[in-house]
């Protein structure tokens, strides 16, 4: 491997820094940055909402439900938009019906050459001061899915975060993908090694995360599983069971309904 090769994905990493402080305009490097578009339109329309983002009140609510869903991808109906949303590089985000966006949380889609980045689904709650960052990477949220307050779920070069549908993710909860650094190398830094592929994180239908819950790259949580408050989560858990500690390791199993058995 040659080393101009082996230090690409320590180049890709850093390439927020770049795009922040590189030559060229400052105008341009806004757009590369935080709009994520060179169409003059899209920069006035972008200013144009952020003047509401800090809105207090049923005014800054009834402006953002107003001219807010024009900025992204797409954007169904009834999505509620709280104050002091941040949003980078709204065309790559797509919301579905009904979505509730709450105060403080930040969605980040930065994603080159991907339309689709940032996917969230009908009925999603986000509570205050999530953060969902994608750095070249995707996530998906399923429908009915609800996320707790000053939780981050974060997706690094090309490493998905992908959750099911009807989820619950306690606060101050961390998902990641492509969480760790290469650090095979002694002769450069760690930060230029780059980011280890680990193919991310699922969280199947069902899921139960609570408080304080971290789950790392690689992991596939199965359907209906539960991981307790403070547990981290580095290896997969088989649907319906019951995990918990620093690792966590299974503890019980939900008690799966009897074949046939009659809904009540």
């Amino acid at each position: 491997m040659s080393a101009a090769t082996d230090h690409e994905p320590g180049r890709q990493a850093m390439k927020t820094q770049r795009a922040a402080t590189a030559g060229g305009g400052a105008l341009s490097r806004y757009r590369e940055l935080i709009v994520g578009s060179r169409s003059l339109w899209r920069l006035v329309y972008f200013e144009w909402c952020m003047l509401w983002a800090d809105t207090p009140g049923a005014l800054g609510l009834l402006l953002r439900t107003l001219f807010w869903p024009r900025l992204f991808g797409s954007c169904g109906r009834k999505v509620f938009f709280g104050r002091g949303v941040v949003i980078r590089h709204p065309g790559r985000i797509h919301l579905g019906h009904r979505v509730v966006v709450g105060e403080g949380c930040v969605l980040d889609a930065r994603c080159a050459g991907r339309d689709r980045v940032l996917v969230i689904g009908d009925d999603v709650n986000l509570s205050n001061d999530v953060m969902l960052s994608c750095k070249e990477g995707t996530i998906e949220l399923g429908p009915r899915t609800g996320i707790n307050a000053k939780t981050i779920i974060h997706s690094a070069a090309g490493n998905p975060v992908k959750v099911g549908a009807d989820v619950v993710i306690g606060p101050m909860c961390y998902l990641v993908g492509g969480g760790n650094y290469h650090t095979e190398r002694t002769d450069i830094p760690i930060a230029a090694q780059g980011i280890q592929a680990d193919g991310g994180v699922v969280l199947e239908d069902g899921v139960w995360l609570g408080a304080r819950v971290t789950v790392l790259g690689g992991v596939r949580m199965g359907g209906g599983s539960v991981a307790a408050a403070g547990a981290m989560v580095t290896r997969d858990v088989e649907p319906l069971a019951v995990v918990k500690g620093m690792p966590a390791r299974p503890g019980a199993t939900r008690a799966a309904p009897a074949a046939g058995a009659a809904a009540d």
